[in-house]
């Protein structure tokens, strides 16, 4: 693997979902957290089966209790939903002063929301198969990859940048973010040795890394610096656990080196992404 030029640091992101149905409340706790260590966004995920309130609804509540943090909530294509949800989320974008994205599927096109405070909340897709990459490389601003190595990650980001300019986008209109699931359980460094240190295992659920903090930092760092992928989207297997554990000790540990933001230098979601308002 070739070492690539980098500009800039990395752009995490962070998972704050939860078992059953959203507590309110503590989607409000972890995204103050993950403001706190200057994430550029967090999603909510969300299903047609689920019981209560929607995530868009929920993070629609989380809004004016944050200030910085983007919120991206799942927004299911489906049926007659599908438009009042992207009414929904132009509400979002509006109440957070410009910080909504959202997650969309790679089916069909997409309409624009309307005006916004960004020119246009940020779309998120999941970029893992061939349809969501066609799909990204065309419509999204932010691509998830769900990837368990650094070559891989280089070889989807490459695919997904030549695609986008084969849609007539610049490359650099699209950020390409590498998914993994996290278990931050096992201390300050990895427990088993190459596990957390070495890099994510492929699971069921997708690449999860377990370990420690200080790994996490180490591996966010290096597949950065070698041109991989543009940042990270972290999911925690235990949500209030393992994101402190990432803002206290992988966000610490990398803004100590300079390698992450000390503070949002704007205030909207694409000013986070170093997107242009569209």
């Amino acid at each position: 693997m070739s070492k690539r030029y980098r500009r800039g640091l990395p752009h995490l992101a962070a998972g704050i979902d939860q078992a059953g149905a959203f507590d309110v409340d503590a989607c409000i706790e972890l995204a103050l957290l993950a403001e706190r260590g200057g994430l550029d966004f967090v999603t909510l995920d969300d299903s047609f089966d689920r019981v209560g309130p929607s995530a868009l609804d929920v993070l629609c509540k989380v809004a004016p209790a944050t200030r910085r943090i983007g919120l991206v909530p799942t927004v299911a294509r489906a049926h007659d939903r599908y438009l009042p949800a992207q009414s929904g989320v132009a509400t979002l974008d509006s109440v957070s002063g410009g910080r909504a994205g959202w997650r969309i599927d790679g089916s069909g096109e997409v309409a624009d929301t309307g005006e916004s405070p960004q020119g246009r909340p940020v779309r998120v897709v999941d970029a893992t198969e061939g349809r969501g990459r066609v799909f990204a490389a065309r419509y999204a601003d932010v691509a998830l990859v769900r990837v368990a190595g650094p070559d891989e990650a280089a070889a989807v980001r490459d695919e997904l940048r030549e695609r986008a300019v084969e849609s007539g986008r610049p490359p650099d209109a699209l950020r390409v973010l590498v998914s993994l699931l996290i278990d931050l359980g096992d201390g300050e460094y990895a427990a088993e040795p190459g596990y957390g240190g070495g890099g994510p295992r492929p699971t069921g659920r997708g690449p999860l890394y377990r370990g420690g903090p200080v790994d996490l930092a180490e591996l966010v760092a290096g597949w950065y610096a070698d041109g991989v992928t543009d940042g990270f989207h972290l999911v925690p297997v235990e949500p209030r656990r393992d994101l402190e554990r990432v803002v206290n000790g992988t966000v610490a540990l990398l803004q100590h080196r300079g390698l992450f933001r000390t503070f949002y230098p704007g205030s909207t979601l694409r000013d986070h992404l170093g997107l242009a308002r569209l």
